[in-house]
């Protein structure tokens, strides 16, 4: 007899890093999480199903990954890109045939690659979003949205600007998935009060929160974290359970801090003779390439041949241990609750597999166990829930995110805080551009055009990203690069614009470069207070 709910919510979601020219370091975040996440992510689905595993769980497929795994240039590009790995590891096998720890590594990794070729190529052709439409169709995954470019919505000047993230992320999953989203994933679990009447607006049914963002709603939730409220626009908010995320997110006391897994910092893109390495290398430069050949062992640098045995034993003890404690959890709520619990364990996806390199095991044994060791626990998406129980209390969720120190410093601070009086001053301009040009409507004048286009670049310059890798201090000169290429661009179009000499050359390069969201319209920025009294009129 179930007695409560496990709620898994992963966030899978990368900035846009399309560029024409081929070998842009960037571009490898893809080509890594898509490798080491995305694919091992389908490939355990595929085992589970074959099985007959019941499981669920929800996931965000944010709108500019969508558009990058959806994009046919990247999806060549990747297609060469697999094949230089498999390449790579055959190499891998003669260096090390004389060395026996080494070479079961490289076997590992021969297969591993050869296993993502053919899911990726030959089992989806090239498009792996139709693998998780499938099992979205099947009833055993949801997909939601997020923002369009992950932009950090409290910091957003205008509701306009709100409103178009929110519109544009809803528009590009219709264009992948064949319908409506039922719930988003707001950037960084960001929320500030009125946040919700736009996703009311939007027909938006829930979104995930911060743990403290639920506590201290107003008035204080009757059920703690373990259901959702309703905010006072009808939008379901549920909150981050506190415990099962520590598991897995502590640096201290996480699962993937175990010495006996796969240690992700060294790698033989460091570790071995350039000259060897350095065609597998874009751009030349050392980066870590996915041939990784030591576990943990210690905090400090001495580190042991990695044992993918005894790293798998690892991974399902703990999957045990998790579910062990979400056994005892639910029980204590059971005696408490007049209602069944819901546990919602929101992580990034990218944790599976490119951080945690056994994480995607860890998945497996976990539903595994979850289908045959036991009957009081079950998996459930996050409609469903809302589906089992409909009527919830009614409560504001205060200001708060799920990063350091819970509110919005990361993406405010000294080292990227120069960046929010550009990104207002464009919001402000490019509404008052779509009030002015209201009245066009052949979308192939040169104006409509440029419109579209300052739109993505405006949206492009937003994205959270950039701030996080300031403050990350990480790749910071691209981060300044991308956002201030993008806020020049638009400024670029908006001189054009305004003094009727627009640049066709430059902005069919700019429509090339930057072609993310190809269906957009720049009317959606016009003044909300105008629309809403064309609607009432």
């Amino acid at each position: 007899m179930t007695k409560g709910f496990l709620a898994f919510v992963l966030h899978a979601h990368l900035p846009y890093v399309r560029h024409n020219k081929e070998g842009e370091l960037a571009e490898d975040w893809l080509y890594e999480a898509i490798t080491e996440t995305y694919i091992p992510l389908i490939i355990i689905m595929n085992r589970l199903v074959k099985e007959g595993v019941n499981f669920q769980y929800t996931i965000n497929i944010s709108p500019s990954l969508a558009s990058m795994l959806g994009d046919e240039l990247l999806q060549e590009r990747y297609h060469k890109h697999v094949l230089k790995l498999i390449e790579l590891s055959e190499k891998e096998l003669q260096r090390t045939k004389d060395q026996p720890e080494l070479y079961r590594l490289a076997e590992m990794y021969n297969y591993l690659y050869k296993e993502v070729y053919y899911f990726f190529h030959e089992k989806y052709h090239n498009n792996i979003l139709a693998a998780f439409k499938e099992f979205q169709e099947r009833g055993n995954i949801e997909i939601i949205t997020s923002a369009a470019t992950h932009a950090y919505l409290p910091l957003l000047l205008t509701d306009e600007a709100r409103n178009a993230q929110i519109k544009t992320g809803i528009e590009t999953y219709q264009q992948f998935f064949g319908k409506r989203p039922n719930g988003i994933w707001l950037p960084e679990c960001a929320f500030k009060p009125g946040l919700d009447q736009i996703l009311a607006e939007n027909d938006l049914r829930y979104f995930i929160s911060s743990s403290h963002g639920i506590l201290h709603a107003a008035p204080r939730p009757r059920y703690g974290l373990y259901a959702p409220i309703y905010t006072p626009a009808g939008v379901a908010a549920f909150g981050r359970d506190i415990e099962s995320s520590k598991q897995v997110w502590s640096a201290n006391e996480g699962y993937p801090g175990d010495y006996n897994y796969r240690e992700f910092y060294r790698d033989i893109g460091y570790d071995l003779d350039y000259d060897y390495i350095k065609e597998y290398l874009p751009s030349g430069i050392r980066k870590h390439i996915g041939f990784k050949y030591y576990k943990i062992t210690s905090k400090n640098n001495w580190k042991e041949v990695y044992d993918p045995i005894a790293a798998r034993d690892k991974a399902a003890e703990h999957a045990g241990n998790f579910m062990f404690n979400r056994q005892q959890q639910i029980n204590y709520l059971t005696q408490i609750l007049d209602r069944k619990a819901i546990i919602v364990s929101p992580y990034d996806a990218e944790l599976f597999g490119h951080w945690w390199f056994e994480g995607p095991q860890w998945l497996e044994f976990l539903f595994k166990k979850l289908h045959y060791d036991q009957d009081e626990i079950e998996t459930i998406s996050l409609s469903s829930y809302l589906d089992h129980y409909p009527k919830n209390q009614i409560a504001m969720p205060t200001e708060s995110s799920w990063g350091y120190k819970g509110y919005h410093e990361v993406w405010l601070n000294g080292t990227n805080d120069w960046i929010y009086r550009h990104l207002h001053q464009a919001e402000l301009k490019l509404i008052e551009l779509a009030d002015c040009f209201a009245y066009l409507n052949d979308q192939k004048d040169k104006r409509y055009r440029a419109l579209n286009q300052l739109v993505r670049e405006l949206l492009l310059a937003q994205s959270s990203d950039w701030a996080f890798i300031m403050k990350a201090d990480t790749m910071v000169d691209y981060a300044i690069l991308r956002t201030k290429k993008h806020l020049h661009n638009f400024s670029q179009l908006v001189e054009g614009i305004e003094r009727n000499n627009i640049d066709l050359t430059k902005l069919t390069e700019l429509e090339k470069e930057d072609n993310i969201f190809p269906a957009i319209d720049f009317k959606m920025y016009q003044p909300r207070s105008k629309v809403q009294l064309r609607k009432e009129g």
